[in-house]
């Protein structure tokens, strides 16, 4: 594609079989694309989904909208799939970006202002979770920008963030002649794009501001300790030798144990999601060293039940205090008890 007519930003979904959830994805999108200077490129990727995507896709088609549609013959899994998303985009930018979440309302023309400013490695948002209605269960607040020349500072200050496909905004100029689907196998190829852009950009940006919505709870189908520990971990560790310092990787992982893991782990108490012993092993081999992972993750797994759901409320309301999720879970308890107080 000619440079001049190159797209600033492709928005490209991978998807299979949440027609519904997609229909809202592109509505949204599209109501926004009368706002923006730049052009701005919408991709489909279609996982060979048996629901009536491809009909909903073809709507929008026939209406003119832009949006490239890839449908793959045959469910290829969601990390070819991922990986097909990033190598098709034609934009200098790239979001990937889940079929169930929603680009807020007006965020879509400040993502074109922050991203126009300068040649970010990546941009990253932040993202709230709503469970009826974006639009009243958004957290509000104020928006501060940090930007990076040291991307192990960035690194740090995206954290957790790192882990949600939805939020990171990765320029394709730093990623030249890669090809994505040398990072499948995990189910976290985004996060071997956004580390390997970030490391070698000269600048990444932070935004500290609400402008993605994802459904509550609308994934699984995997082990959380597998994937967000084990996989996770591997992937931090292949860095140390393109440019991530040990500190880095300390620090990275210790804020995780106070912000991030607690949660998860109260999750998989109350739940069931996998094997406690299992999960538990693969956490003490990462992070026994540590001594967030003792104070705040290993006793809601080794207490009774009873003990280790109480001590892991704790964990998380002082873990969502000390990260700046503070706003956000008070917004989640707001919204839980207007609706209980109205049924």
């Amino acid at each position: 594609m000619n440079k001049e007519n190159r797209p600033l930003l492709t928005i490209a979904i991978p998807t299979w079989n949440r027609a519904n959830y997609l229909v809202k994805n592109i509505e949204q999108i599209v109501s926004q694309l009368g706002e923006l200077t730049y052009p701005t490129e919408i991709l489909v990727s279609d996982n060979c989904s048996s629901d009536n995507t491809k009909d909903c896709v073809d709507e929008f088609l026939n209406k003119g909208l832009p949006i490239r549609y890839i449908r793959n013959s045959e469910n290829i899994g969601p990390d070819l799939n991922i990986a097909q998303c990033f190598n098709q985009a034609a934009g200098q930018y790239v979001l990937i970006f889940g079929d169930d979440d929603l680009l807020i309302d007006g965020s879509l023309k400040h993502l074109e202002s922050l991203l126009a400013r300068k040649n970010y490695g990546v941009v990253s948002v932040r993202a709230y979770g709503y469970d009826f209605d974006f639009r009243a269960e958004y957290p509000g607040g104020s928006e501060k920008l940090y930007e990076f020349a040291n991307s192990n500072e960035f690194i740090i200050k995206l954290g957790k963030f790192s882990t949600l496909i939805s939020v990171n905004i990765i320029s394709k100029d730093y990623l030249q002649g890669v090809d994505a689907n040398d990072y499948c196998g995990t189910n976290l190829v985004h996060i071997d794009l956004i580390y390997s852009a970030a490391l070698k950009a000269p600048v990444n940006l932070y935004v500290d501001s609400y402008l993605v919505a994802y459904k509550r709870n609308n994934s699984g189908g995997y082990s959380f300790s597998d994937v967000f520990v084990d996989k996770f971990g591997a992937i931090v560790d292949k860095y140390i030798d393109s440019g991530l310092s040990v500190d880095t990787k300390y620090k990275l992982e210790s804020d995780m144990l106070i912000g991030y893991y607690p949660y998860y782990v109260l999750r998989l108490r109350l739940q069931g999601t996998e094997d406690l012993s299992i999960a538990y092993s693969r956490f003490n081999a990462r992070f026994s060293r540590h001594w967030t992972f003792h104070c705040f993750v290993a006793p809601i797994f080794k207490l009774p039940k009873g003990l280790a759901i109480i001590y892991g409320a704790i964990s998380v309301f002082i873990g969502r205090v000390l990260t700046g999720d503070f706003r956000r879970g008070c917004a989640f308890v707001w919204v839980r008890l207007g609706k209980f107080i109205r049924h």
